[in-house]
C-alpha cells in the first residue's frame, strides 16, 4: 500500500493493556475511519483497527498539524495511515483515504468537551486513600486535570510520566499553590488502592497530586460532563479523548490541551502565569 508523504504528523489517544511495557519505537500501519475533525484545535478522532505490535482497536483522537491533511479527512471516511511511535508520542506521518464505511457508533469528538472560559464540571469522588474529593475543595488552587486507567500500557503511563516532569520541574512557590487530578475511566477495576499503586509506582507526590475514583454511574457522569468519552464497565471497551484541562483556583476552564503532544515548558509555564495571576498562553 502506497501512502502519501507528510512533513508533519498526528499525535494521536491510544488504547491501552496491562502494563509500563511500551512497544518498540518504530513506524507501524494501522487503518480505521474517521469519527470525526475539528480544524480548531487541528484534532480528528478515528476509530482504529488493531495495529499489530503497538495496540489494540480503539477510538481516539489524533493531532493533526496539517492543515492540507485534515482537510480532506470526513467522518465516515475509511482511512490507511502509518503510527510512528517516537516514544512519548503516536504521530501519523502518512494518511490515505481508501474507501467508505459507517463508523461503529461512539459519539467521541471534541466538540463535546467541557468548553474554555466556562466553569469546569462538578464532581466528589473518591481519592487513592477512599476520602471524598470535590472540585469544590481544590478552591483556590490552580489544577492539571486528566484521565486515565492503571490497567494502562500506552498514552496514560506516558502521560502520567509527562505530568510527573511537569509537576517536578516546578518552582517551589508554585508547586506549593497547584494540584494535579488524574480520573479513572475504568473505575470497575481502580479502586483505591489501585489508584494509590499506579502512583506510587511512579513516585507521585501525592500531597499535590490525586487519583480519583468512585461507583461505575458516578465516574460516568463525571466523563460525560467533562466530555471525554466512555469508561470501562465490565470488560467493555474503553474510548476515551486524550484532554487535559487546566482550571484556575476560581473553578473556571482556562485552557484545553488535546492529544499527547505539548511540551513539559508550554505546561509549566501555563501554570506559573496562572498562579502568578497572568492569563495563560
Amino acid at each position: 500500500m502506497r501512502f502519501l508523504p507528510l512533513l508533519m504528523g498526528l499525535v494521536l489517544a491510544v488504547a491501552c493493556g496491562p502494563s509500563d511495557r511500551h512497544p518498540a519505537q518504530g513506524i507501524y500501519d494501522a487503518t480505521g475511519v474517521v469519527v470525526s475533525t475539528n480544524a480548531e484545535y487541528a484534532q480528528a478522532v478515528i476509530d482504529h483497527d488493531d495495529i499489530e505490535g503497538l495496540m489494540p482497536a480503539m477510538t481516539m483522537n489524533f493531532d493533526v498539524p496539517d492543515p492540507a491533511l485534515l482537510g480532506r479527512l470526513a467522518p465516515g471516511q475509511r482511512v490507511a495511515f502509518r503510527v510512528q511511535f517516537t516514544g512519548r508520542a503516536y504521530r501519523v506521518i502518512d494518511a490515505q483515504v481508501v474507501g467508505e464505511s459507517g463508523s461503529r457508533g461512539t459519539q467521541l469528538g471534541i466538540e463535546n468537551a467541557a468548553p474554555a472560559d466556562e466553569p469546569a464540571p462538578d464532581f466528589a469522588l473518591v481519592d487513592q486513600d477512599g476520602s471524598t474529593l470535590a472540585l469544590a475543595d481544590l478552591r483556590g488552587r490552580a489544577l492539571l486535570l486528566d484521565f486515565m486507567y492503571t490497567n494502562c500500557d500506552g498514552p496514560c503511563p506516558i502521560q502520567t510520566a509527562a505530568h510527573v516532569e511537569v509537576l517536578n520541574g516546578l518552582p517551589d512557590e508554585v508547586r506549593e499553590r497547584v494540584h494535579f487530578v488524574s480520573i479513572s475511566l475504568d473505575p470497575a477495576r481502580d479502586d483505591p488502592p489501585a489508584m494509590r499503586a499506579y502512583a506510587e509506582a511512579r513516585s507521585i507526590d501525592l500531597e499535590r497530586w490525586s487519583f480519583l475514583t468512585g461507583d461505575a454511574e458516578t465516574v460516568a457522569g463525571v466523563l460525560e460532563r467533562y466530555g471525554v468519552g466512555v469508561g470501562g464497565t465490565d470488560g467493555d471497551q474503553i474510548e476515551h479523548m486524550i484532554i487535559t484541562y487546566l482550571i484556575d483556583g476560581e473553578g473556571v476552564v482556562i485552557k484545553r490541551y488535546l492529544g499527547m503532544d505539548h511540551a513539559t515548558e508550554e505546561l509549566q509555564a501555563d501554570l506559573v502565569r496562572l498562579v502568578s495571576g497572568a492569563p495563560a498562553a
